[in-house]
């Protein structure tokens, strides 16, 4: 009982530490999250359906270092400002001073990643938006790495990245949430 109270206590208080609203400077940039700018950022939406059931689970983009988001949307298209499955939920800002020159090499991976990815069929298992920000991560040698792929991006995310708001953190938890009590009533339900 103890053990599973401070586990509890535990993700409680790493699920809400995420939640806290962004300072607003990211290396000299600025974001606003009113118009969808995450300069040098890894963004994440929820994917409907999905995210409700295994939320760690979204749709991922990689924003240049004017926070413009690119993201592949689907069989060779990369999509532009406008990310395929809704605004942003959570980010994961990146340090541009691990980039070799922060803005041209920063900028110059996220668009041959985006070139490379327009040319790609999406599959959803092993091709994908995660891959498409790996390969951009590759491709300006980020933190000194090459071998960035789709697993490595959800690590990362899951440990760095904080929520835009409490409301997009909301709308990203509640329907899980939901899904959770309805499943647990409908399990005391039928033990009856």
């Amino acid at each position: 009982p103890e053990e599973k109270k401070f586990l509890l206590k535990a993700l409680f208080l790493f699920l809400f530490s995420k939640a806290i609203m962004s300072s607003g400077l990211i290396a000299g940039s600025k974001i606003d999250s009113s118009k969808d700018r995450y300069p040098y950022c890894v963004v994440w939406t929820p994917l409907p359906l999905i995210t409700w059931l295994i939320p760690f689970i979204g749709h991922v983009g990689i924003a240049t270092s004017e926070g413009i988001i690119h993201d592949f949307a689907g069989p060779y298209y990369v999509s532009v400002d406008h990310m395929a499955f809704g605004r942003p939920t959570k980010y994961w800002q990146l340090n541009s001073s691990k980039v070799k020159s922060a803005t041209t090499s920063f900028d110059a991976g996220v668009l041959s990643g985006s070139d490379e990815y327009r040319g790609h069929m999406h599959n959803l298992c092993c091709d994908n938006c995660h891959s498409h920000v790996a390969r951009c991560l590759n491709d300006m040698c980020y933190d000194g790495k090459k071998n960035w792929n789709m697993f490595s991006i959800v690590w990362y995310l899951t440990l760095n990245s904080k929520y835009v708001s409490m409301g997009r953190f909301l709308y990203t938890w509640v329907p899980f949430l939901v899904i959770v009590v309805i499943a647990i009533i409908v399990a005391l339900y039928s033990n009856q």
